[in-house]
């Protein structure tokens, strides 16, 4: 296992441009994470190519890994000429994948005013025909692309394995993040269970939770159920971290674990306490 940080937990300074990509870099090396993953969040790869070359610099003279890429994409409730126009976008971002020298890419696939289970199964088959054709394209670069438990529409642990199933690659799994499951009110530990086993990526994310009739008011946001979560610094949260992170353990999974922090507390701050967390709850779970 190599424990590393999301780019994504320090994008607060990102976009305040109190740090810089490479910075960013530098600092989650300096906090001990082994790992970096890459998450436009502030910034654009695409339109800013140079930063490219200027992160694997800095991850090499930092001295830890590029484990992975992030994009957003939505393929559903699009007419031919759209969904082919965002299939084409995903697979560029595929060569930045490749021109950063990792081997996992994770990019979106769905969002919808219409969430229901309805709607879901029939879009599955196109949206399962976008996953397919970019993942058979990213083959050749070697690389994994996966889905993650995001966004409300493909969010909950057995709409994830329909994609998976319907895509049907050997290089489409899933980014397995513990935390997002609450947001469609589904037991964290249940659906990690249920999921690790297609895991390419495990993202370590906590939540504060109130049940919805404890609207607790700015600063929260409500989950498909109506329940009220806000971003915790991982280990501070209502998350059992502890008991999510022994199925991920006990699973055999020895892959990369990528921190997200999405609290309200200072990033830098935050991402280190939760970094530090999330080491000693590892090195606490016995096999």
């Amino acid at each position: 296992m190599k424990l590393g940080v999301s780019t994504y937990s320090l994008s607060q300074a990102i976009v305040s441009a109190e740090l810089s990509v490479p910075d960013c870099i530098s600092l989650i090396a300096e906090m001990g994470g082994e790992h970096a993953e890459i998450v436009p969040v502030g910034f654009s790869l695409t339109d800013q190519p140079a930063l490219v070359g200027a992160i694997i610099q800095r991850a090499e003279e930092a001295g830890i890994e590029l484990s992975g890429y992030c994009v957003g994409a939505n393929f559903a409730d699009l007419d031919g000429k759209a969904f082919e126009a965002e299939v084409r976008r995903v697979m560029g971002h595929v060569e930045i994948a490749s021109a950063l020298g990792v081997k996992r890419m994770r990019h979106d696939v769905a969002s919808s005013s219409d969430v229901s289970v309805r709607h879901f199964l029939a879009q599955l088959p196109r949206l399962a025909e976008a996953c397919r054709r970019i993942a058979d394209y990213a083959a050749g670069f070697g690389i994994t692309t996966s889905v993650e438990n995001h966004g409300y529409f493909i969010q909950a642990s057995e709409r994830v394995q329909a994609l998976l199933h319907a895509v049907d690659r050997p290089n489409f799994k899933t980014t397995l993040d513990v935390g997002n499951f609450l947001c469609v009110d589904e037991a964290p530990a249940a659906a990690a269970g249920r999921n690790i086993g297609f895991a390419s990526m495990v993202h370590i994310k906590d939540f504060y939770y109130r049940p919805a009739e404890r609207n607790p008011g700015e600063g929260w946001f409500a989950t498909s159920g109506g329940n009220w979560l806000r971003g915790a610094i991982s280990g501070h949260g209502d998350i059992d971290l502890k008991r999510v992170l022994g199925i991920v353990k006990r699973s055999g999974y020895d892959g990369y674990l990528s921190l997200e922090f999405e609290g309200m507390e200072e990033c830098r701050t935050g991402t280190r306490l939760g970094l530090n967390s999330v080491r000693r709850i590892w090195n606490e779970i016995e096999l």
